[in-house]
């Protein structure tokens, strides 16, 4: 049988945030240099949850040590690492590696600065209610649900608990605090799953304003 919720949570839970860092970037770390996936990850963890990086570590040195054997895998009972483009045999000495950058991160205080999110996880991890907001609603069946962006900006707003509308005009004032380029705020609602484009004549940036004054009135 699969693992339960509770024991993945317990076993896994933070090993999974790990690497689900790491979907569509290079697992290029060495012994010495962290890779892109694993700076997003400390980057945004310090600043939001730094007592799970410990956890992290210990997961994936549990792991590292005890990989699942035959009977786990027959049964199901175990956490599947996804592909990251490493040999199997490489996984290991690999979970190691990372266990050991958490170490030293923690160890030495070394704390990624805050920056602009670097990858799509770190997109993800930072405005989740914003992700959730264009996934949800400005996805490629919007033109077939919604007459236009205004109808289907008011439906999230009528539907979505208004504690949520809050945290979403609060992600809304930090993406447009960063100062991005039109065209990286264009890339930031393709990565937080905007599928359409904003409604014209508004540049991305534009129309991200008018929906942080709009939900607030």
């Amino acid at each position: 049988m699969s693992l339960k919720p509770l024991e993945h949570d317990r076993k896994y839970g933070e090993l999974d945030q790990v690497l689900r860092a790491y979907l569509g970037q290079a697992a290029d770390d060495t012994d010495d240099t962290r890779s892109a996936a694993l700076d997003a990850y400390l980057r945004h963890t310090w600043h939001t949850r730094p007592w799970a990086i410990a956890i992290a570590e210990q997961q994936l040195r549990e792991y590292a040590e005890n990989p699942p054997g035959r009977l786990r895998l027959r049964l199901g009972e175990f956490y599947p690492v996804p592909d990251v483009g490493l040999p199997d045999e490489e996984i290991q000495d690999w979970l190691r590696r990372l266990a050991d950058h958490l170490r030293r991160s923690l160890e030495n205080g070394d704390v990624p600065p805050p920056a602009t999110p670097r990858t799509h996880w770190e997109w993800q991890a930072r405005f989740p209610e914003l992700a959730q907001f264009l996934g949800g609603w400005f996805s490629q069946d919007m033109p077939d649900e919604f007459p236009d962006h205004d109808a289907a900006m008011t439906d999230y707003a009528r539907t979505t608990d208004p504690s949520l509308v809050a945290r979403l005009i609060g992600e809304l004032h930090e993406l447009l605090a960063l100062s991005l380029e039109e065209s990286d705020y264009a890339l930031a609602l393709a990565e937080l799953g905007m599928e359409v484009d904003p409604p014209a004549p508004y540049a991305p940036s534009a129309w991200l304003a008018l929906l942080a004054e709009r939900l607030e009135g």
